[in-house]
């Protein structure tokens, strides 16, 4: 099978947290990851914190308040892809073979872009590119800079400092010059 983007490696979890703080000391002081990010309940209901263990901005992150049944549950699992344009390539042959699309374009904390979907059990999967690398300062992009977007076309136009969002495709960069979404 001709697939027109490879999966890098696995690039991050996301589980829920019966009790965030716990759940982040736990992390923190028993493993030795770092928080890069957090969000409180107006920007993801339960709150979420962002943890890396390597220059990633994140690895793992944890999202509160889950129900008894999602406590011990997974909320996504993400795969990076090599390029901005393996996402595009990656969207179209999701939809091309009937895969639910649940999102699009850049979230906020890390700038990722990505496609989110279903896998056919219904596990929410995220292919992903250029998420924010921690430097040697230990400080990640700050909350202003972040650029976040409903589709890749526009995640493409509104490239937050430093990603460059720059098509190789000559194909892509004309669908979206020329305004054509595929989504």
């Amino acid at each position: 099978m001709n697939i027109p983007f490879a999966v890098r490696k696995i690039g991050h979890a996301v589980i829920f947290a019966s009790d965030l703080e716990r759940s982040k000391r736990f992390y923190i002081d028993v493993l030795g990851f770092k928080v890069s990010d957090t969000y409180d309940g107006s920007m993801m209901p339960g709150g979420m914190i962002f943890l890396r263990c390597n220059a990633d901005h994140h690895c793992l992150a944890l999202v509160g308040g889950g129900s008894e049944q999602q406590d011990k549950s997974l909320h996504h699992l993400a795969f990076e892809v090599a390029s901005l344009d393996d996402v595009f390539h990656a969207r179209d042959h999701l939809v091309k073979h009937g895969a639910k699309i649940t999102y699009q374009g850049r979230r906020r904390a890390g700038c990722q872009v990505s496609v989110e979907f279903l896998d056919p059990d219904g596990h929410h999967l995220e292919l992903y590119w250029g998420v924010d690398q921690i430097g040697a300062d230990d400080r990640s992009r700050p909350w202003d800079e972040w650029r976040q977007t409903a589709t890749l076309e526009d995640a493409v136009k509104n490239a937050p400092r430093g990603q460059d969002t720059t098509l190789h495709d000559a194909a892509l960069r004309a669908r979206i010059e020329g305004g054509t979404d595929r989504s």
